[in-house]
């Protein structure tokens, strides 16, 4: 068949290899000069199933509720005209009990996991350089209580095959030694050593060149006005190049997913949730983080891209704003700053802001929807480049009518 994904996103770009891998023509369709240069641009970059954990918890109204008064809270919310943000944090609320937490994080993981073993087979079949390291990611606390409860909350997705190693602050600096000088504020770590972390945006790019010269079509610069319909098919898109026909088409458009279905009946609670990244060039520091790490307390994630560093942080409910201002990062800017002194040359940081396309559940959306040619691959929320791999197989899965490899039961919206 003819594919038009729709979005040149990691999740549109990796759906299109893998449907051009099952034989399909593929067509990527990007309103950008280039793919991969929003959400996938400025994220933290980790392969992390150790971090599969919902935001939708029972912690979560609490923290919401403090962010109106607390200007440092990880999850940020503000008060908006915009009526769908609050029906969907009516839902996202809906989904704060331990024991839908508990449900979705599993899935979440289930989901994962399998997606990082389609990324291995991926980059064994390709030749690819996107800054990798395989190091696993450290999630440290910054007391032994805080440590204890992060454990033990941890023991949930290793009763899911999730490798953890719990260190102590020693076994932390052994295996960072960039992190010495910042010893005495960690009280230890759980290292989870099979995840990973990798730039997403060069990983994208890279791939999307590959599908190109095998054939597909990448048009970007090409926004979308809508949909062409017949009886229960798609027959095409209208965008600024003209109408685009295919015979099966996907939505992979991440946080603007909702926008564009709504165009044709299809109701996809999908909130577009801010966060901000700074990118800082190491420029011949001495003690640049050679492993990937969370700081648990302050929700900051810092990753290593070769001779750059990528810290992320920040959940903010702010509708479709990305501008930013220099205060915006000045505190995550500290803690990194205060872990890795030697680390980066922090004068030089570039700012991004970027937004994550959030469910209420934080489950992505898969499959046909409404129309018999019209597919779902959409919503990836905070840990979209973890799950775009085997979300992609999935997709193309069941656009061939095969069964996924992983049970879908509680992905398919059931």
């Amino acid at each position: 068949m003819r594919v038009i994904v729709l979005g040149g996103g990691v999740v549109g770009v990796t759906t299109a290899y893998q449907l051009q891998k099952d034989g399909h023509e593929v067509v990527i369709v990007e309103r950008q000069p280039v793919v991969a240069a929003e959400t996938s641009w400025g994220n933290a970059g980790m392969i992390a199933p150790g971090h599969s954990f919902v935001w939708s918890s029972p912690k979560a109204p609490m923290i919401l509720l403090k962010s109106l008064v607390l200007k440092d809270q990880a999850l940020r919310f503000r008060f908006s005209a915009d009526p769908r943000l609050y029906s969907w944090s009516w839902r996202f609320l809906m989904e704060c009990t331990s024991e839908k937490a508990r449900r979705n994080t599993l899935l979440k993981h289930r989901l994962a996991a399998y997606s990082q073993r389609v990324l291995q087979d991926v980059i064994a079949e390709n030749d690819i350089e996107y800054d990798r390291n395989d190091r696993g990611i450290l999630y440290f606390h910054r007391s032994q209580e805080a440590l204890d409860r992060g454990v033990a909350h941890m023991k949930l997705l290793e009763s899911d095959g999730q490798v953890i190693r719990v260190l102590n602050r020693d076994q932390v600096v052994a295996l960072d030694p960039s992190l010495a000088s910042a010893k005495d504020k960690i009280a230890g770590a759980i290292h989870c050593p099979t995840d990973e972390t990798g730039d997403p945006a060069k990983f994208t790019r890279a791939l999307a060149e590959k599908i190109v010269a095998r054939g597909g079509t990448l048009l970007t610069n090409t926004t979308i006005d809508g949909f062409e319909t017949a009886g229960q098919d798609v027959v095409g898109i209208r965008t600024s190049r003209g109408l685009v026909k295919g015979d099966a088409y996907v939505l992979a458009l991440g946080s603007y997913s909702p926008i564009l279905g709504r165009q044709i009946g299809i109701d996809l609670p999908i909130y577009p949730i801010k966060g901000y990244s700074l990118t800082i060039p190491i420029d011949g520091r001495p003690l640049p983080p050679t492993v990937a790490a969370v700081d648990e307390h302050n929700l900051v994630a810092i990753s290593r891209f070769g001779e750059r560093i990528r810290v992320t942080a920040t959940a903010e409910f702010a509708g479709y704003d990305t501008s930013h201002k220099p205060s915006d990062f000045a505190f995550m800017k500290r803690v990194t700053q205060e872990l890795y002194p030697a680390g980066a040359n922090y004068d030089r940081a570039e700012m991004w802001a970027g937004l994550r396309p959030m469910t209420p559940t934080n489950l992505p959306f898969f499959g046909r929807k409404k129309y018999r040619n019209f597919y779902l691959n959409t919503g990836h929320g905070h840990i979209g480049w973890t799950m775009s791999h085997g979300s992609a197989r999935i997709t193309a899965d069941l656009i061939a009518g095969r069964t996924p490899a992983i049970p879908m039961v509680g992905l398919l919206g059931d």
